[in-house]
């Protein structure tokens, strides 16, 4: 049987992924070299929470879910861009974490703070659950892995919070997207998922002790 030709990548192609690599080599070095720091990205991400937050207080909801989300993308550049540069320390990882915490807590703060002044006290408390419960996933993970158990695992990881949060906040009644609801249903899913990803969590760190007979 004669061997199939190999197929070579065109000029042209190579080219393209030379010219893309030189171009991240530059942006890098560029970014490596600027008084950009992790922690200025993890401070303005906090800016841009507290305005969510107060944007949500005005009813402004649209508005609230774009300084969430952009402030949110600017809660995990600063990880990369510190692995990147070379330019994190173990104080700007602890900040990172704290603010994640913290932001996370303002926003649904506010959003309590809108159902209680519009007498829907049901969502109000589902939103203090909410912020309970996402401080536990946090905690379970970080006890977890103090005890040197991996702790991943679960549904309402930040990421998935911080979808449903935008969702919610993008469209909430008189946000004028698609004249829905949908803030409520946000806060009610991420407090029952939170609630489900704290006991996924607390079942796994019992099965791996258990492996580890600790």
């Amino acid at each position: 049987m004669t061997e199939a030709p190999v197929q070579r990548p065109a000029r042209s192609e190579l080219r393209e992924v030379r010219s893309a690599e030189e171009f991240r080599s530059y942006a890098r070095g560029r970014l490596v070299e600027s008084r950009l720091t992790p922690n200025a990205i993890s401070l303005t991400g906090l800016l841009l929470n507290l305005a969510a937050a107060v944007l949500v207080t005005q009813r402004l909801f649209f508005l609230a879910g774009l300084a969430f989300i952009v402030g949110s993308v600017m809660d995990t550049l600063d990880g990369r861009y510190s692995r990147m540069s070379g330019k994190g320390t173990l104080f700007g990882a602890f900040l990172d974490s704290t603010l994640d915490r913290v932001e996370e807590g303002l926003v649904l703060t506010a959003v309590a703070w809108y159902f209680a002044d519009s007498g829907d006290a049901f969502a109000a408390a589902a939103c203090v659950v909410t912020v309970l419960g996402s401080l536990m996933v946090s905690y379970t993970r970080a006890r977890a892995e103090a005890l040197g158990v991996e702790c991943k695992v679960g549904i309402a990881t930040r990421p998935v919070r911080v979808v449903l949060l935008s969702i919610g906040l993008v469209f909430a009644k008189g946000a004028g997207i698609f004249d829905v609801e949908l803030l409520a249903p946000s806060i009610y899913a991420m407090a029952a998922l939170t609630a489900i990803t704290v006991g996924q969590r607390v079942w796994h760190v019992r099965r791996e002790l258990k492996v580890l007979d600790v």
